[in-house]
């Protein structure tokens, strides 16, 4: 792909300017969870790798999964914004998740071929689709558990400070 350290790049970086906009209370509220799915996914993208459900045709660097600039980038800012307004109303959540993880696996996916960036190669669009569904499940599981651990003072349906 022509140019393809810059599209890493704002791919990584366009996203973060939208985070002033999110309160800090916003931010600290839900960066466990938003960690712990990053980190979730970059295993998943070594695992994947090795097991060639998708490609990507060239490293960040060395030993750096090439989805690593979707995870730091779009997911992480994407993930704060999601749950800044549904958590608390789980259909509303499970439906954003769905429209955009839907609008990434079927048409983002399809551009990204286009340009090179990245393919599919031994999973369906389907069980990808399966896959995020699961990983948006466990994002809302582990916040509304740290939330119970923590013992959060709001709880999700009192989100309107945050």
């Amino acid at each position: 792909m022509k140019n393809s350290k810059v599209f890493m790049i704002l791919m990584t970086l366009l996203p973060w300017l939208s985070i002033p906009f999110l309160k800090k209370k916003t931010l600290i509220r839900f960066l466990p969870s938003v960690l712990f799915m990053s980190l979730i996914l970059t295993a998943e993208g070594y695992f994947a790798e090795k097991k060639k459900w998708w490609w990507f045709p060239f490293h960040v660097k060395p030993n750096v999964i090439g989805e690593l600039p979707l995870i730091l980038g779009p997911f992480i800012v994407g993930s704060f914004w999601i749950l800044k307004f549904t958590y608390g109303k789980f259909n509303l959540y499970m439906l954003i998740n769905t429209i955009v993880d839907s609008f990434f696996t079927y048409f983002i996916l399809d551009w990204f071929k286009k340009m090179g960036y990245a393919s599919l190669v031994k999973i369906t669009k389907f069980q990808l689709s399966l896959s995020f569904l699961i990983k948006s499940l466990l994002m809302y599981g582990f916040q509304v558990g740290y939330d119970k651990v923590i013992g959060q003072k709001n709880t999700p349906s009192q989100n309107k400070d945050y």
